[in-house]
């Protein structure tokens, strides 16, 4: 665990906060998290209120929030302009979308129930699944 070490290199950072390193440079790159100083052998060099910020990120992203919803949380935390209200706006939206996409999710498994109650499994190469995917083209 984070023993409260000033300088991380990408490495420990990615262990510590449990984000693959690629993921931490794309970040870097489209400005969700900001670039660190680097040391003189130009090795990025993170702190504790990178950790912080990254695992905001990590578990915000856990949680189905998008790339853009995040960014603009963080633009508003960043720039400490936020309200409780706004966050909860932010939320509250984000809340609806998953909602939305729990209905399909119910609806897709009961399409696939349906569609796996018509096959028999058996051996030959006709399949009533394939057909079904088919016909839904």
């Amino acid at each position: 665990m984070f023993s409260g070490k000033s300088d991380l290199t990408i490495g420990k950072l990615s262990e510590y906060s449990g984000v693959n390193i690629e993921t931490i440079r794309y970040y870097e790159k489209i400005g969700i998290i900001p670039e660190p100083p680097r040391s003189q052998s130009g090795y990025r060099l993170y702190n504790e209120d990178y950790l912080k910020h990254l695992s905001f990120v990590r578990r915000s992203r856990e949680l189905g929030f998008s790339i853009k919803e995040i960014s603009s949380i963080l633009t508003l935390v960043d720039e400490h302009s936020y309200t409780c209200a706004e966050v909860r706006d932010l939320t509250l939206s984000h809340l609806k979308t998953t909602r939305e996409k729990i209905k399909d999710l119910h609806k897709l498994e009961s399409t696939l129930k349906e569609m796996a109650a018509h096959c028999e499994g058996g051996l030959i190469p006709n399949c009533p699944i394939i057909d079904e995917l088919y016909s839904l083209v």
